[in-house]
């Protein structure tokens, strides 16, 4: 999947929007999902930008409801 989002700061901060919209925090929906958190922020920030990075990074934004507006 082609990311058009890049990863760092203002991604993240979408991230927590979106899951604060949905009354939950990236660290409840990783408990939730047997998610490491610094695995997400990682996979969020870029800093872990393999193949399982890239669909961790895709599994949060879509489950944030971040859409892909670029």
């Amino acid at each position: 999947m082609v990311q058009h989002l890049p990863p760092g700061r203002d991604l993240m901060n979408k991230v927590r929007a979106g899951m604060t919209l949905q009354n939950t925090t990236v660290s409840a929906w990783c408990r939730q999902h047997g998610v490491n958190p610094s695995a997400a922020r990682q996979a969020i920030y870029g800093t872990w930008a393999g193949p399982k990075g890239q669909a961790l990074r895709a599994q949060l934004l879509k489950a944030a409801g971040v859409r892909d507006v670029a």
